[in-house]
């Protein structure tokens, strides 16, 4: 009988090689994460294996996935053990290798196989490591089956079935990158540069941007796990930094920053200015809303309020959805609604057909802004941009919250704003309008100033997002509002940045 997974073991010892060691709050809402080492080791990745393909027989679905995995020193040894626990759960698994995370998304499609573990830590530090993980593409797992899969591992309530095989599918990368250019040209000359930040995205966003017929200049594009620039992240400065000088250096009309699986994209303009996803996400949904008139759009409550008052979208009859923030949440939203696209401040990108198959790769995004600029020949990155109403707004900002503290202490915040509301004070100087609860709290003041605070998904942190349509002062109000209250808690720390 496989042993019950500790919660912790120390390593270099009898004990750590011998059980399983798996964090409880490894298994987060829609996808798992863990410091690799001190938080999960290679049994514990086999008894998530096997927790995976007993989880698939109880969904009804038939015992067959894909798996990949991400660049890093530590992803293929955890890739082959988590093969071993779902091979002994009956699972016929179908290895693609070293790929982004959307390449294993595809790989549901173009093999026809319904579900899906891939191996990466995403744009994490170094360190960590995680699974993402569906059995309904283009889906992938929300709370109630990472719940179930929680229960099922550490409980080790498996099903270790007959019937497991394994089969490598050699090239597939080339089909995953004739697939993204199939019918695609861009007839405008256009100069982009790809910043991939040594991350695997590296291996494959300089070669399908080249083939779309503009000039590429790579950026960090060399595979090294090490990561010795910068953690390919296209929310942190440092990244988008980088891209800014590339794009200045080289006079380029586009900066395209990828993460460190591939399934994000950052943005700087031709002026070297970034330009925050979910404005990126307005100008697509311009865009695309000429193209077929009452288009439906997702985003995520962190995202800017302009998709309500864009005067072009009202007129292309454009409707959007707030909803969860998670890549998950959002991609089944868009799924459910039939929605053209959503759009999460983070970057995570959804396209429907014809663009995309409904999931999150933020090539397919970076080839829907270089079409959006074909389609607007006249026009820069920064015209378009600028043709929006002028927001002030805040980078997402991420002070640490232990993963064991962080949704008592929203509880706690989104209960204060409540009360605030009920009782008639202000916040920022103004009148409380809405209080927003899906995901945490988004506050709304009278002129649209709003906060937002929510835990992370993925890490022990809290998110802090603020945005105001009036004024600079209006948003560092709002900040200031918005900390006072996370202040009251003690177990909040430091931000990772500052406004």
């Amino acid at each position: 009988m496989f042993p019950k997974p500790k919660p912790q073991l120390t390593p270099n010892t009898y004990e750590y090689e011998s059980e399983p060691m798996v964090k409880p709050t490894g298994f987060r809402e829609y996808d798992a994460r863990w410091l690799f080492g001190k938080e999960l080791n290679l049994m514990g990745v086999q008894a998530l294996g096997m927790g995976i393909g007993t989880l698939l027989g109880e969904l009804g679905k038939p015992k067959e996935i894909v798996t990949g995995h991400d660049f890093r020193s530590y992803s293929s040894s955890i890739k082959t053990a988590l093969i071993q626990g779902m091979m002994a759960a009956g699972c016929k698994v179908h290895d693609i290798g070293l790929s982004v995370t959307p390449m294993a998304y595809f790989a549901q499609f173009e093999l026809n196989v319904p579900a899906v573990a891939m191996v990466t830590a995403s744009h994490n530090e170094n360190g960590w490591t995680g699974v993402k993980m569906g059995a309904d593409r283009p889906r992938t797992f929300g709370p109630d089956e990472i719940g179930r899969l929680k229960e099922i591992v550490l409980n080790c309530e498996f099903d270790l079935s007959a019937g497991g095989s394994y089969d490598y599918v050699d090239g597939f990368a080339e089909r995953y990158m004739d697939d993204l250019v199939k019918n695609r040209k861009i007839k405008r000359p256009l100069k982009v540069i790809a910043a991939c930040g040594n991350g695997t995205a590296g291996a494959f966003a300089p070669k399908v941007l080249a083939r779309l017929g503009i000039e590429v200049i790579p950026l960090d594009a060399e595979l090294d796990h090490s990561f010795p620039r910068y953690n390919p992240n296209p929310e942190d400065m440092e990244m988008l930094h980088a891209i800014r000088d590339a794009v200045l250096e080289h006079k380029a009309d586009v900066g395209f920053g990828f993460d460190g699986d591939g399934d994000r994209c950052g943005v700087i303009d031709e002026t070297g200015a970034e330009i925050f996803a979910d404005i990126v996400g307005v100008m697509l949904a311009r865009d695309l809303s000429k193209l077929k008139h009452g288009s439906q759009f997702v985003v995520d409550v962190k995202s800017t309020g302009l998709y309500n008052t864009d005067p072009v979208l009202a007129e292309n009859g454009a409707k959007t959805d707030y909803y969860k923030t998670g890549h998950s949440y959002i991609k089944r939203r868009v799924n459910d609604l039939g929605a053209v696209a959503g759009f999460e401040k983070s970057g995570h990108f959804f396209f429907n057909e014809p663009i995309g198959r409904g999931y999150d790769d933020g090539l397919i995004s970076a080839i829907a802004i270089l079409e959006m600029l074909d389609r607007n020949p006249d026009k820069t990155m920064s015209e378009l941009r600028g043709a929006l109403q002028k927001t002030w707004q805040t980078p997402t900002m991420s002070p640490h919250c232990d993963d064991e503290l962080k949704y008592g202490v929203i509880d706690k915040v989104v209960q204060r704003f409540k009360d605030m509301h009920a009782a008639g004070e202000q916040v920022a100087g103004q009148k409380i309008s809405e209080l927003i609860t899906v995901n945490g709290v988004r506050v709304v003041a009278e002129d649209g100033t709003w906060g937002l605070v929510r835990a992370s998904s993925n890490k022990p942190e809290l998110v802090v997002v603020v945005e105001s349509p009036t004024s600079e002062e209006n948003m560092r109000a709002m900040f200031k509002a918005v900390d006072d209250v996370l202040r009251e808690n003690p177990e909040v720390g430091a931000y990772n940045q500052s406004i």
